[in-house]
């Protein structure tokens, strides 16, 4: 079997759960589940499936963090009275405070991008009135010019002004410095999200996954791709010029 085969897929499951409601995965009976498909992680790594569960059920912070989170999951549905439906209650906002609450955090850093600064003014007012401790770091912290990067000027957004450079593992240390018990991403740039995750000491959520053109709502493009995003399925996004 080659490699290709062997990568899970388990966005192919999508059909079987839009025929009959239901996956393998997650079903009401699992002796009458539909079938796994044949790059189903589950049956081609089924090890690596239950040693990592295993890590969940000891003292470890993981195990605590996955408990908190599966406890959450459950606090977000509120049941339909005379049905067996249920609605979700609870925003995003309120799934992030109910965890750091649930983990005992109180220092919440927050990794604002610059552009969204009114945003991260009123989460901050929200944690604190909450009982948490924000603190908020800026991308451009420090203004530091963007050419010193390497980039030409015509990389900029705008060529001939003055352009700082996104900072997120200054964003990430200074969290790390004040003892950030959480942190959480707020519209940072795709890799900027990334250098701040990988640097941040303590456990990083995103509230805001920057888009801008959707109102940093990105699964908009997976809706709308049978209108004006269908031109992602044909176009690609780099022509090969833009390494010139």
């Amino acid at each position: 079997m080659s490699d290709e085969k062997k990568l899970p897929g388990c966005a192919a499951c999508s059909a079987v759960w839009q025929k009959s409601g239901t996956t393998n995965c997650w079903s009401g009976d699992p002796s009458t589940a539909p079938p796994r498909p044949a790059n189903c992680p589950s049956s081609s790594s089924e090890d690596v499936v239950r040693n990592s569960f295993d890590r969940y059920t000891d003292d470890s912070e993981d195990a605590c963090l996955a408990f908190v989170a599966a406890k959450v999951e459950g606090l977000c549905y509120q049941p339909v009275p005379g049905s067996d439906a249920v609605n979700a209650r609870w925003t995003r906002v309120e799934d992030t405070i109910a965890l750091a609450k649930l983990m005992g955090w109180k220092r919440i850093g927050i990794a604002t991008c610059i552009g969204l600064l009114y945003e991260t003014e009123k989460l901050t007012a929200i944690l604190h009135a909450q009982g948490l401790e924000p603190l908020s770091v800026c991308c451009k912290a420090g203004s530091i010019d963007k050419l010193e990067l390497g980039l030409a000027e015509k990389d900029k957004v705008r060529p001939g002004t003055f352009e700082p450079a996104c900072n997120p593992i200054a964003q990430a240390e200074l969290c790390n410095l004040h003892g950030t018990e959480m942190n959480i991403i707020v519209g940072l740039c795709v890799g900027h999200d990334m250098l701040f995750a990988k640097y941040s000491k303590a456990p990083v959520t995103t509230l805001v996954c920057k888009d801008r053109v959707t109102g940093h709502n990105p699964v908009a493009v997976l809706y709308g791709q049978n209108f004006y995003y269908k031109r992602l399925q044909k176009q690609p996004v780099l022509t090969g010029k833009e390494q010139e």
